[in-house]
């Protein structure tokens, strides 16, 4: 890659982030189809705001449900084709193993979003990671990115080590990420 080849990027979670979770008894479970899947009203035009300030948009999912027999690859396939028609997404990478499994791709190990900046020639360190539930947060760190939580009351344990931005909505992740964005562009103005 020549000089500047390298871009930030937004990485986010898929359920919970774009996509609306069913909650059971505080616990937040993912559609199981792409016809039972409910895209947050936002996301669209969130991601549009992200895209226009120059950020690669990249989902990294857990899908533990395919190991665990409660929908196949081709029901998760499916699932990532009706998001990428409808939302500004460069790539999804899931993980579809269970804890049990042992891989590296699984948040909270950052497996996903370090194959993603090699990939696609992403700079961690000036990128983000938006998700709702501690296993987001700890990948991100652990990948060098900054952190945004969105804090939707699950009951789970939080992050261990507190996020860079919590947040209620999507909406507040992108705000907050552009006005990071804008005070890193005015001290690079400054220092120039």
């Amino acid at each position: 890659m020549g000089v500047g080849a390298v871009k930030p990027a937004v990485f986010l979670d898929r359920d919970g982030v774009l996509v609306r979770e069913r909650l059971v008894e505080g616990k937040p479970l993912p559609p199981l189809s792409a016809a039972e899947m409910e895209i947050v009203a936002a996301a669209r035009s969130a991601l549009q705001q992200l895209r226009a300030c120059g950020f690669r948009l990249v989902v990294v999912t857990n899908q533990p449900d395919v190991a665990r027999g409660l929908v196949s690859p081709g029901d998760i396939r499916r699932m990532h084709e009706r998001l990428r028609a409808e939302l500004p997404l460069d790539a999804i990478y899931a993980c579809m193993h269970d804890d049990a499994d042992g891989c590296d791709c699984r948040k909270p190990k950052p497996g996903l979003l370090l194959q993603a900046a090699r990939e696609l020639g992403l700079d961690l360190s000036r990128s983000f990671m938006v998700g709702d539930r501690w296993r987001d947060v700890e990948a991100g760190r652990a990948a060098g990115c900054r952190t945004v939580w969105i804090d939707r009351g699950y009951r789970e344990r939080p992050p261990l080590a507190p996020p860079d931005a919590r947040v209620e909505s999507l909406e507040q992740a992108v705000a907050w990420i552009l006005s990071e964005t804008r005070k890193g562009e005015a001290r690079d103005d400054d220092s120039g």
